[in-house]
């Protein structure tokens, strides 16, 4: 029905939540790997 307004705010909630779950769960790879 909201066909305009749907994605007017699942893009950019999608568009921050994504990258900043990309980061974090990239930060901790590399906290793991760095046992050093």
């Amino acid at each position: 029905m909201t066909d305009l307004n749907f994605p007017s705010i699942f893009v950019p909630l999608v568009g921050l939540l994504f990258p900043a779950i990309a980061m974090v769960s990239l930060f901790f790879l590399v906290q793991k790997n760095k046992i050093v």
